[in-house]
């Protein structure tokens, strides 16, 4: 506690000097914070236009950049400053900086913006540089920076200030530009493969698409409860219906109102995508495209390394069916088993703790779930789920007890999820008022009948593949990230106490 104490009063007896610093430049240049500066290039523009300067070489070039202070070294004589592509060195001596730029150096502290006009040089130590002959304040920091050596080294300042932590850390910020290429790589991708971009309601009177609790608002306009959506599913089922497109898709945020952990975020990212007369098959070498592909983009090559394993993402992935992968890892043999006791007798007498109205696909996904999922390093595609669990899925042809689904696995987590779609409205009619049964029965006393979506499949909707994608994890593999929220910009977090 004392320790704590100590930092907030450094902090405040820091921020008073600033603002001092502050008064006195309003007095000496008056607006400390002008909303006009044109810088000429920016530091990676300027790194590799004089890429082939030699060192102690000055050359006549008059340029003007920008950037955050990092470092000052000799009383402000040496200055690193950084915009968001690089950093360059900016020297002010008498010999050649006017006085009237040596007088601001002073008055500048660790994290001040600031505009510098000069000549470009490279010194002896091959140190590219700018001689300032101009210095304009920009923007002047009342809070100080983060120890430089160190950065943000508290878990929860990092998540809650996560402009301290991309300020401070190379990697992280070079892990959120990272995110970009993957999310713009997945758009362009999907774009090439022929998929329409498709934008549908986050907020929805009827939520829908997915199993999981909702988070509910109240529309002051319509005087009607909506809910952020759980998935863009039945919406964009409806625009395949529409003929739109027939190949349609959607990077979305969903919101599922439910656990937060080092995997699973409220508000998460999700690429989804229909695709009319193509299967689930179609859709696996679809995924394996689109894997390597990112995963060439970000690294130069399809082998990517996260923590201590190597995961390669070259296709084809492993494919295998449920029952079977089950039977290999615990012996037990589904496709053998005629009854749902037979299945929750079987799954007690391996040691399975299920409950006792259990369907044969709960216990089958169960097993799955607690014995193979962990098993899963190396991208693989997990095929032939339980029909139990799996309601908008076509039956896979002479064991109707088993659909058209698959997900993708890789380093023991599903990164994807798919089906042959079920388009048959009477059947999915069928499924879906028992679904809603069965969530009323849980106490989901909200969850209503899509009337609407049904509705449009009574119009017609082609067979067609459909795919979901949970781009965060993908982007946590991509980036060997072992939390979610060290690639969301701004994690939930509870409400910071004093």
């Amino acid at each position: 506690m004392t320790e704590q104490k100590t930092e907030t009063a450094l902090s405040s007896d820091a921020t008073e000097v600033r603002r001092q610093k502050l008064a006195l430049l309003r007095e000496k240049i008056g607006d400390v914070y002008p909303a006009h500066f044109h810088r000429s290039m920016t530091n990676a523009e300027l790194a590799e236009k004089y890429e082939g300067l030699e060192p102690d070489v000055e050359t006549t070039d008059v340029v003007t950049v920008a950037g955050r202070v990092y470092s000052s070294r000799n009383s402000g004589m040496f200055m690193d400053i950084r915009d968001a592509s690089g950093k360059i060195q900016i020297f002010s001596h008498k010999d050649t900086t006017p006085e009237a730029a040596r007088d601001m150096l002073p008055m500048i502290d660790l994290g001040d913006i600031i505009g510098v006009t000069g000549v470009v040089r490279r010194t002896k130590r091959g140190e590219l540089t700018i001689n300032a002959q101009e210095i304009t304040m920009l923007t002047k920091a009342l809070l100080p920076m983060p120890e430089k050596w160190h950065g943000v080294t508290d878990v929860e300042i990092r998540y809650r200030k996560r402009h301290l932590d991309i300020m401070t850390n190379e990697e992280s910020k070079l892990r959120f530009q990272q995110r970009s290429r993957i999310v713009s790589g997945i758009r362009r991708f999907m774009e090439a493969e022929g998929f329409l971009e498709v934008e549908t309601p986050m907020l929805q009177t009827v939520y829908g698409g997915a199993t999981a609790d909702p988070f509910k608002t109240f529309h002051n306009t319509l005087k009607m409860d909506m809910y952020l959506r759980i998935a863009p599913e039945l919406f964009l089922k409806r625009t395949l219906v529409s003929g739109l497109s027939d190949k349609v898709f959607e990077i979305n945020r969903n919101f599922r109102n439910e656990g937060v952990s080092t995997r699973h975020n409220p508000e998460f990212t999700m690429m989804e995508c229909y695709w009319a007369y193509a299967d689930y098959e179609d859709i696996m070498a679809l995924v394996e495209r689109l894997f390597e592909q990112l995963a060439v983009s970000i690294h130069g090559t399809t082998d990517v390394t996260f923590a201590d394993k190597q995961i390669s993402f070259k296709g084809p992935f492993k494919r295998v069916p449920m029952p079977d992968a089950v039977k290999e890892v615990t012996g037990i043999d589904f496709l053998a088993m005629k009854t749902d006791d037979e299945a929750r007798t079987a799954a007690k007498a391996a040691g399975f703790a299920v409950e006792k109205d259990w369907t044969w696909g709960e216990c089958l996904a169960f097993i799955f779930e607690e014995k193979v999922e962990g098993t899963l390093i190396q991208p693989s595609h997990v095929t032939h789920f339980p029909k139990d669990i799996s309601p908008f899925a076509k039956e896979v042809p002479g064991e109707p007890r088993l659909v058209e689904r698959f997900e993708t696995y890789c380093n023991a987590w599903e990164v994807g999820n798919a089906f042959s779609e079920l388009n048959d409205p009477e059947e999915q009619r069928r499924r879906m008022v028992e679904q809603l049964e069965q969530a009323h029965a849980r106490g989901e006393k909200d969850k209503q009948l899509d009337d609407e979506f049904l509705d449009a499949i009574d119009q017609g909707m082609p067979p067609a593949g459909g795919l979901g994608i949970g781009v965060d994890r993908l982007i946590m593999l991509l980036t060997n990230s072992p939390s979610i929220r060290d690639i969301i910009l701004f994690p939930a977090r509870r409400n910071k106490v004093d």
